[in-house]
């Protein structure tokens, strides 16, 4: 007798019954078990699973193996034809399960067309460089002597790349870069382009260029020479050819010769530019300090090893290059290919973070994974329909497998139908979607390679998921019982409906606290108290060297308006300031200096951002006058310092008043302003010294804010007049305050769209999954009506067990969405914690959904009259 508790490998025993041909299977395989067991009691269980696995191979031979079709050779091509008429009626006979999980796919294949869009053109920075993998970008860290604070960026000087390819032999070339606006006259008009660069002529020795005009290797190798991509050269040569011709640039009207013209350079870039001017025009290419780090450096390396080598030798050889500076440098080298992805640090073109392309993966992931159940929920819940389809089907001849297939079929038609409705359906949506996340996808991109290969792997794992186990299932079904109409619905088809939905909702509610949170944190971005004003400022670019006088009439004629109410020149906004200095007193050793963030101010700069002065006075118009004397070392500077910056030298505010100390040369403190943010929320608070200056590239126009279209007409009409050389432009400072935060703004819309997406496919399920059961479950709904059930107490036993459903999804999703967004908010050094409130809006708005989606159906259930259902009894 066979012992039920041990059996052969189950591998070998299902490949042996699908070889075996079927008249002599029951006697061989007995044999083979009764051998089994034998050598089981003499040999033990190891080597009787090794002797059946033997048997079962030695097995596989003519004669044992089963021919199939031994009557007549199929016509596949005839079969296909009819699998796919009998798909398409099925499809057409149930139109409202195919109308939902139509809809359901379609929107479910738009959601991951359009992120599988963002994403790949993410992924495409910078694959275009064909030396990409042997780029390095130069990160400098340095701090100062009897400094415990270092800083760390992109900014290098223009020492480093000579210094660099000559010392190392790993360097093949180095390549210096800048960007910036620049003034053009354009037909005699001033004109601001944004897409300035310069390069050194290696340029073209490193990275991927298109050169229509020009000779690449001679084409920046002096200065005041400029290279135009093919865009601007229509725009300010029209027809004519740019060759030789002469730019005006800057507020001097410099002659910049064009020496070439190039195809314009590809959106997913790290680096965009419409003018490449060569490096040496800035007058700056011969310094030979690495201070002054204003700068992006690139090192085309000999091979991808190079790497390794230059992390080695780069830290001991600075040791010794900063030993005399009273500081300690350093470099490293970011992959250039990683940089758009993986980088903390923005140069040219704002990065993403590689872990939003996860959560968007994610949700796409997720949304599949919803249409799925959806459709595997529908498809068992009305295989009692088609179990009589089935069972005639099999009476007739046909093989498990040929229903496995044909409805397999049937799947993949409605995927198909999906995926062309999708296609659609991006097309037309794609211009709104590109407006909402701020890029240039291109309708181009749906028809490439890599995209179609998605498609077409999306379309057939959806077709083979989703129909894969209702296929299964109803291939399985036996004739007799169904005929005999005893057949019902599995325990296991009904707990796999149940733990589908259970994850569906559970991903729905995954989803809205998610999206709740990252919404908190972006409110708590626009909403936080930064310690400045930031509403009904205009910010205008004026030019470092625009002259002290003409700034002061400017100002004057501005305030002379009762719209305006204070202006003021800075070199940067309270928004954004990032310029390195360090302090220092007069009374400590010059080598033990603090690090600090510094601006160059006037005495308006406080009252037209609203600081508050905690000790000590803001500068005086004389201050400021004291900054214009010449010689420099004749210059005298005055400097109002943060709470941090005062702390960094042990001062209380009131302590800080009238000490001297040094950042630009030796001076005064004569205020000291309350803490506030001046970079990212992403970072903590930093200190900061404003200092006196007549000088500054920005000016910061405070309006009242009552009719905001006639205050920019004005500002406007007197820039004019006083600045008619240079071009008029403007941005709000909340704006820029937004800017910073892009990544997270589009996360944020595209949370929501999506975690929207996600809901309603829940729904759809759920709604589609209602009605099929409660419609196998009329005859029960009559015979409680009849007995004299209300119709809460009907709609309390339809709807209660989605209800218990809905609430173990509540219970098993909300802890993991608190714990992975908790963790998300860690990236940011200012961030709210994450709300319990979240989950329970999470737990209403879900409860609430599924109340309402099987509500419907089991309102219209409670409501029917019973003698319909029963009639037939």
């Amino acid at each position: 007798m066979r012992k039920k508790e041990i059996q052969p490998p189950r591998l070998f025993q299902r490949f042996f019954s699908w070889y075996c041909d079927k008249d002599l299977l029951a006697s061989i395989e007995g044999d083979l078990f009764e051998l089994y067991h034998e050598r089981l009691q003499k040999e033990g269980k190891f080597k009787a699973d090794l002797r059946f696995i033997m048997d079962v191979i030695v097995l596989f031979r003519p004669g044992i193996i089963g021919i199939k079709d031994k009557e007549y050779k199929t016509n596949h091509m005839d079969m296909f034809r009819n699998n796919f008429k009998i798909a398409r009626r099925t499809l057409w006979k149930n139109k409202p399960a195919t109308i939902i999980n139509m809809l359901g796919l379609i929107v479910g294949i738009t959601s991951c067309m359009l992120i599988a869009l963002f994403i790949q053109h993410e992924m495409s920075y910078d694959t275009f460089q064909p030396n990409a993998k042997r780029i390095g970008r130069v990160v400098m860290e340095y701090s100062f002597d009897g400094s415990e604070e270092s800083s760390k960026g992109t900014f290098t000087s223009t020492k480093v790349a000579p210094v660099l390819s000559r010392t190392f032999p790993e360097v093949e070339k180095g390549i210096r870069m800048n960007q910036s606006s620049a003034i053009l006259q354009l037909q005699g008009n001033p004109v601001t382009e944004a897409g300035f660069m310069y390069a050194d002529s290696t340029f073209f020795d490193a990275f991927a260029y298109e050169m229509i005009q020009g000779d690449p290797t001679t084409a920046l190798n002096g200065p005041r020479k400029v290279v135009l991509t093919e865009s601007m050269a229509k725009k300010y040569f029209g027809e004519a050819n740019p060759l030789g011709q002469g730019l005006e640039v800057g507020d001097d009207k410099s002659i910049y010769e064009v020496t070439g013209v190039m195809h314009d350079y590809p959106y997913n870039s790290q680096f965009r530019f419409d003018f490449l001017a060569s490096f040496s025009s800035m007058g700056m290419n011969q310094e030979e300090s690495y201070w002054n780090a204003n700068y992006t450096t690139y090192l085309l390396l000999q091979d991808e090893n190079s790497f390794a080598g230059m992390a080695e030798k780069l830290p001991p050889f600075m040791e010794k290059e900063s030993a005399d500076l009273g500081a300690t440098i350093n470099f490293t080298l970011e992959h250039f290919d990683k940089v758009h992805l993986y980088s903390p640090y923005s140069d040219f073109v704002a990065n993403t973070n590689i872990k939003y392309l996860y959560m968007l993966a994610g949700i796409a992931l997720l949304i599949l994974v919803i249409v799925c159940f959806t459709y595997i929920n529908l498809s068992t819940a009305r295989s009692v329909e088609r179990a009589k389809e089935v069972g005639i089907r099999k009476v007739s001849g046909a093989g498990q497998s040929q229903l496995f297939w044909q409805f397999i079929g049937e799947s993949f038609l409605l995927c198909g139908l999906s995926v062309v409705a999708s296609f659609i359906a991006v097309y037309f949506l794609l211009p709104s979607f590109n407006k909402l996340i701020n890029r240039e996808l291109i309708l181009g991109d749906l028809m490439s390679l890599p995209f179609l290969t998605f498609t077409l792997g999306l379309t057939l794992g959806l077709s083979l998921i989703a129909g894969a186990y209702p296929a299964i299932i109803l291939s399985k079904f036996q004739p007799m019982k169904v005929l005999k109409g005893v057949f019902k619905n599995t325990s296991s088809a009904k707990w796999l409906q149940q733990s589908l939905t259970v994850f569906q909702f559970g991903i729905s509610v995954f989803l809205i606290i998610a999206t709740l949170i990252v919404q908190g944190q972006l409110s708590f971005i626009q909403s936080r108290d930064l310690g400045y004003d930031r509403e009904h400022i205009v910010s205008l670019p004026i030019g470092w060297n625009t002259d002290f006088q003409k700034i002061n009439t400017l100002k004057k004629e501005l305030k002379a308006s009762s719209q305006i109410i204070e202006v003021s020149r800075a070199a940067s906004s309270p928004v954004s300031i990032n310029s390195g200095y360090s302090m220092n007193l007069p009374t400590r050793p010059e080598n033990e200096v603090i690090s600090v963030n510094a601006n160059p101010v006037d005495e308006n700069f406080i009252p037209a951002t609203g600081l508050e002065v905690i000790a000590g006075t803001n500068f005086t118009e004389q201050h400021i006058r004291q900054t214009e004397i010449e010689p420099w070392e004749k210059k005298e500077f005055h400097y109002i310092m943060t709470e941090s910056a005062a702390d960094k030298f042990g001062w209380s505010p009131e302590e800080a008043i009238g000490k001297e100390m040094i950042l630009n040369q030796q001076g005064t403190v004569v205020g000291v302003v309350k803490d506030f943010h001046f970079q990212s929320l992403r970072n903590d608070l930093q200190p900061l010294v404003l200092f006196s200056a007549s000088w500054g590239g920005r000016l910061l126009v405070k309006i009242n804010g009552e009719n905001i279209p006639e205050s920019l007409r004005f500002i406007e009409k007197t820039w004019e007049k006083i600045l008619p050389e240079r071009p008029y432009a403007y941005s709000f400072l909340d704006e820029d305050y937004d800017r910073m935060y892009q990544s997270e703004m589009q996360l944020g819309k595209l949370m929501n769209l999506f975690s929207t997406c996600a809901i309603v496919l829940a729904c759809l399920g759920l709604f589609g999954l209602s009605s099929y059961m409660i419609q196998q479950r009329l005859k029960e709904v009559s015979i409680r009506k009849v007995l004299g059930a209300s119709t809460f107490q009907v709609l309390n036993i339809l709807s209660g067990n989605f209800v218990r459903l809905v609430l173990i999804a509540i219970l098993l999703a909300s802890p993991i969405a608190y714990y992975v967004m908790s963790s998300w908010l860690e990236d940011f050094a200012f961030h709210i914690s994450a709300p319990w409130w979240a989950v329970m809006v999470a737990a209403v708005l879900t409860l609430g959904i599924g109340l309402i989606t099987s509500g419907i159906h089991g309102l219209k259930a409670a409501l029917s009259n019973p003698v319909n259902s029963l009639k037939s009894e």
